[in-house]
């Protein structure tokens, strides 16, 4: 039992290594869409802890990305991203308990896999990258590149670029360096940089603010909300969280843990963010996943076992219990360049799980599929990626 919960540094480095993906979301939704920061924070806690038990090896938590990108470009209401909390949940259920998506992962061919995780890959680099150079579209909404700092260049460099081009540096010399772990190392050197050169806080209120989410905090939502969360948000979801968060990531763990990982298969992934889903409609969290991606930045920056889960999700918590919704003032300390640097790693992890194809076909079909995500989005990528796979088994077809 003690083998699947370690706490130690590189347990530590490891368990920060989805912040890259979870932050930037979750505080925009927050700004944005009006839903609850100790809502949404809790029940990322919550889910670390709970899956770390049950699968019992590292577990990544991020919010769904197809979800959260709409709602954030939009800005649609609080209350249809808590509907379709429930009605993803209600299908991802479904899936599992019925085995369903057991029969779909069979049927699913290696190079579609393949071609989701790189394509997956690619786009954590690039929004890396974005982070740094300070023009992804939270960074462009608030017209700042580190909205949250009160220096923004030195002379004619911006301060991101150079923080991040410093800890990629940084970065690369402390990968497997368990002294001092790369994840660990570059947080602390960010939260430094945060504390010193932080804007002066707006905020009225006392920063310690003892309190607990309120269950259902926007109310029941109305049939419009589920009928709009269901047309708009769940139904673009599904193919990304089925290609993305469960038959990939399930592939990716038994490849990190195949004596281990035993438990993370397509159905349990399935019934573990359905669960998880249907308490964030009652806590007013965001819908989350399991993502390949998210596996492979724990993985890079050092966890092992579940005990990263344990870490991250008693911080999450802790914070929620101590500041409330003024959560977001601790978490703006981190640099958006900081979080850029540790998604850049995390795609170029999970990139290379394309070491294995060799034939020309399957090759072929990764390509499409990743070209058919950066032109349009993964679920397309995804679902079309199927049909050229099933296409490439003809013999008439070479490549």
């Amino acid at each position: 039992m003690r083998s699947h919960f370690k706490f130690n540094r590189m347990e530590f480095s490891g368990s920060l290594g989805d912040l890259g993906t979870i932050l930037p979301l979750a505080i925009a939704m927050v700004i944005i869409n009006g839903v609850s920061a100790s809502g949404v924070f809790l029940c990322f806690g919550l889910y670390y802890i709970a899956s770390g038990f049950y699968f019992q090896v590292t577990s990544p938590v991020e919010p769904m990305k197809i979800i959260a990108a709409y709602s954030i470009a939009h800005g649609i209401t609080a209350a249809q991203i808590q509907s379709s909390s429930l009605l993803i949940a209600i299908l991802l259920i479904f899936l599992g308990a019925t085995g369903l998506i057991s029969s779909i992962g069979r049927n699913i061919p290696l190079s579609v896999i393949r071609g989701v995780q790189l394509s997956t890959g690619i786009l954590l680099i690039i929004k890396g990258i974005q982070l740094i150079a300070g023009i992804s579209p939270y960074q462009i909404l608030h017209g700042a590149a580190e909205p949250h700092l009160s220096i923004q260049s030195l002379g004619p460099f911006p301060i991101g670029m150079i923080l991040g081009g410093l800890l990629c540096i940084l970065t690369l010399f402390l990968l497997d360096n368990k002294k001092a772990p790369a994840a660990v190392t570059v947080v602390f050197v960010g939260l430094i940089v945060g504390f010193i050169l932080q804007q002066p806080s707006s905020q009225n209120s006392p920063l310690f603010n003892l309190s607990l989410p309120a269950l259902l905090p926007y109310g029941m939502p109305s049939w419009h909300d589920f009928s709009f969360a269901l047309l708009f948000l769940v139904l673009p979801q599904i193919p990304m969280t089925i290609g993305n968060a469960v038959i990939a990531n399930a592939d990716l763990c038994q490849q990190y843990f195949p004596e281990t990982g035993q438990k993370v298969t397509n159905r349990t992934l399935c019934l573990s963010m359905g669960i998880a889903n249907f308490f964030c409609f009652f806590l007013g969290g965001i819908p989350m996943c399991h993502g390949a991606g998210g596996l492979a930045s724990r993985y890079r920056f050092g966890a092992r076992t579940a005990g990263s889960n344990i870490i991250i999700g008693a911080i999450f918590i802790s914070l929620v219990l101590i500041f409330g919704d003024n959560i977001l003032i601790m978490l703006n300390f981190i640099p958006m360049a900081v979080l850029g640097v540790l998604l850049f790693f995390a795609g170029a992890q999970l990139s290379l799980t394309l070491l294995d194809i060799r034939n020309r076909k399957d090759l072929f079909v990764v390509i499409i599929i990743l070209g058919i995500t950066l032109a349009t989005n993964l679920a397309a990528g995804f679902l079309l990626g199927i049909v050229v796979a099933m296409l490439m088994r003809s013999k008439k077809i070479s490549v």
